[in-house]
């Protein structure tokens, strides 16, 4: 199961490492593969956060996931993004833009560099938006009950997690916009717009996809109350009722199954495109980081590429494992860590927070929240076996 999962990445990284020491040399080869461990290391609560949703769709969406999405996340977020960001920030055309990164790496640096601010207002409220909706939600299990009980009671105000990430837009917009270092002056203006604009893409896909989950687990219900009354009224008319019940199930049943299926395809859709929003928002420090290593598109764009594959293949081995109904707080952690990233990326818009400790922040809280799992696993088949030899004890008695 591990090379049929991960077979693909493994492919990749060999076909793209040797491609990078053939067209670049030893230093292109090193360079591309300190990009694929940092994307690696930046983007793994991403896997477990893409998991929680991607367990919802069926096989062909997962499918889609790994061969449609990872050509988004890295043709369009690691290569095209960029250079559409410094077309708009610099008002040029995209050709030009394009020419710039190949020709003069460095003014293309300065320029994506100095358009820091947008991206990470933007990146930062749809991430922290991610997280405000789960720790404010109510949820049988919880990681730390302390915190999450009360945070609980808080979500049942409508909107709440809304007003949060507002107050938080407009603190930073007031406080660390006010005199960025990347690209100088004030760019309070800058963060708010950006903000807002991640605030209503996360509502709107968000929305979109909640709205045709919903109506598919209504068809569903539907689906089974009828099943439930034809059986009923097989049991009361007898056989009388045998080749009416076959009729329904050629026509009637067979419509509502079409719906069905139509609402699901619509529901994984959404969530497909819910899922690249997610990608791309856990991609901008990456691709702002990589900037650090070199400023070569095309290196950036392959050892990205190649991160990027493994978090996808990371994500699709977490859904066929059940790795998340094993090990309950992981979801817990993944999400503290998108709250963390999401404060990050608002601190960087004035600050220098080095990758590393970004990159840490995230692998110590699953590695808490994984270990935490572990111990709750033990306790319950502890407890399930004091109950066994009660029982046989008592048996024996």
């Amino acid at each position: 199961m591990l090379l049929k999962t991960f077979g693909w990445s493994f492919a990749i990284t060999v076909i793209g490492l040797a491609l990078a020491g053939v067209l670049w040399g030893w230093q292109g080869l090193a360079i591309v593969g300190i990009l694929s461990i940092l994307e690696i290391s930046l983007s793994f609560d991403n896997a477990v956060i893409n998991a929680g949703i991607l367990r919802k769709m069926n096989a062909f969406w997962q499918k889609i996931f790994l061969t449609v999405g990872i050509l988004i996340a890295v043709f369009g977020m690691r290569l095209v993004f960029p250079v559409i960001i410094v077309a708009v920030t610099a008002k040029m055309s995209p050709i030009e833009a394009v020419d710039l990164a190949i020709n003069d790496k460095n003014q293309y640096e300065h320029l994506v560099t100095a358009a820091h601010p947008a991206i990470a207002a933007f990146g930062g409220i749809f991430l922290l938006m991610i997280f405000l909706d789960f720790i404010f939600e109510e949820r049988d299990i919880r990681w730390l009950g302390w915190l999450e009980k009360p945070l609980a009671k808080l979500g049942k105000l409508d909107t709440f997690s809304i007003v949060v990430a507002l107050i938080g837009l407009l603190v930073t917009a007031t406080t660390v916009a006010t005199d960025v270092a990347h690209g100088g002056g004030d760019k309070s203006a800058t963060v708010l717009l950006s903000g807002v604009a991640g605030l209503l893409t996360y509502l709107i896909v968000g929305g979109i996809s909640g709205y045709f989950e919903d109506k598919l687990e209504e068809e569903e219900d539907e689906d089974e109350d009828d099943e439930a009354g034809a059986a009923g009224d097989e049991g009361d008319e007898g056989a009388k009722a045998a080749p009416s019940a076959q009729l329904n199930g050629s026509g009637g049943r067979g419509s509502s199954g079409a719906s069905v299926v139509g609402l699901a395809g619509k529901a994984a859709f959404f969530l497909f495109l819910y899922l690249e929003v997610i990608d791309a928002s856990f991609s901008f420090d990456g691709v702002i980081g990589a900037f650090a290593i070199t400023n070569d598109i095309f290196e950036m764009a392959l050892g990205l590429g190649i991160g990027a594959m493994y978090i996808r293949s990371l994500t699709v081995f977490l859904v066929r494992r059940g790795t998340l109904d094993d090990y309950v707080y992981l979801e817990h952690g993944a999400h503290y860590a998108i709250g963390a990233l999401a404060v990050i990326l608002l601190v960087t818009i004035k600050y220098e927070i080095n990758e590393v400790i970004t990159g840490l922040v995230g692998v110590v809280l699953i590695a808490a929240s994984y270990w935490s799992s572990v111990r709750r696993n033990r306790k319950e088949a502890a407890a399930g076996e004091d109950s066994e030899a009660k029982t046989e004890v008592t048996s024996g008695v």
